[in-house]
């Protein structure tokens, strides 16, 4: 969130925190989120990067585009292992999942 609306909430009287503050989020918790995030985005983007539409990659995965799109949108519903699926179904591989977890560990850092 910018700074200047930031403060023009605080001065509103509303107060700003993280949603792991909000959600009353573990240590371990809002890793796991994170790392949800980060595969969800990384879906996408090798899902562009291949050139393939939500339904193209629906037709790999033997599933919907709507769940392609659940996937996309991070949706809580959807499994690590759907999401994990999802990814390789793109074409990516475990060179590009690297660089994943590599995103993860610099955020951690």
């Amino acid at each position: 969130m910018k700074a200047t609306k930031l403060k023009r909430l605080q001065a509103a009287g509303w107060k700003a925190g993280t949603a792991r503050e909000f959600l009353k989020l573990s240590e371990e918790e809002a890793m796991l989120v994170e790392l949800k995030l980060l595969l969800v985005d990384a879906v996408r983007r090798s899902r562009r990067k291949h050139g393939l539409s939500q339904t193209e990659l629906a037709q790999r995965m033997k599933s919907s585009q709507s769940r392609i799109a659940k996937i996309e949108a991070g949706d809580p519903s959807v499994s690590l292992d759907l999401i994990m699926r999802a990814f390789f179904a793109t074409g990516a591989g475990r060179q590009e999942l690297k660089r994943v977890f590599s995103e993860t560990e610099k955020m951690a850092a």
